[in-house]
């Protein structure tokens, strides 16, 4: 992976970088509703959510965007030199657009927005986040995230 200066990622403004696929499996799922205590039926109960009009089980839309960190880890995103840490700061915004079925394939899509220095050693990185399901027209969410890069 290539270390780059922040002022050389400052310069890759509108540069995209897209995922490796991950299956979004029921397990998956079904680990998620525990941990956020959302067991309605839509996520866990496949029997139940084929009746619905999605024909089956699908993820919590809070896990699609919580996929961000691990396929954002499966580009080429190169590394900063001298990052200390990243932290979530929050999104600008988030449209769930199209249920994810378990069993499907996602990958994300990144493109940087914004990187630009807040204060000295405080890089503020806008990326907008579109997680993308195998053989569908429309994505599942789209999402404007930012990060605080400490330097």
């Amino acid at each position: 992976m290539d270390e780059i200066t922040v002022e050389q990622m400052a310069g890759s403004i509108g540069t995209e970088r897209v995922s490796d696929w991950v299956e979004v499996t029921q397990t998956m799922i079904d680990r998620f509703a525990e941990a956020t205590g959302d067991h309605q039926f839509i996520h866990v109960d496949p029997e139940r959510a084929a009746q619905t009009p999605f024909g089956g089980t699908i993820a919590h839309g809070f896990l699609s965007l919580s996929l961000m960190p691990m396929l954002a880890a499966k580009t080429d995103m190169p590394k900063i030199h001298g990052v200390k840490m990243g932290v979530n700061y929050g999104g600008n915004k988030v449209r769930f657009l199209t249920p994810v079925r378990s069993g499907k394939r996602v990958r994300g899509r990144f493109k940087l927005l914004k990187f630009a220095e807040r204060k000295p050693g405080v890089w503020e990185q806008v990326q907008e986040y579109v997680l993308e399901i195998e053989g569908e027209d429309k994505p599942a969410l789209i999402a404007e995230w930012i990060a605080l890069v400490y330097v």
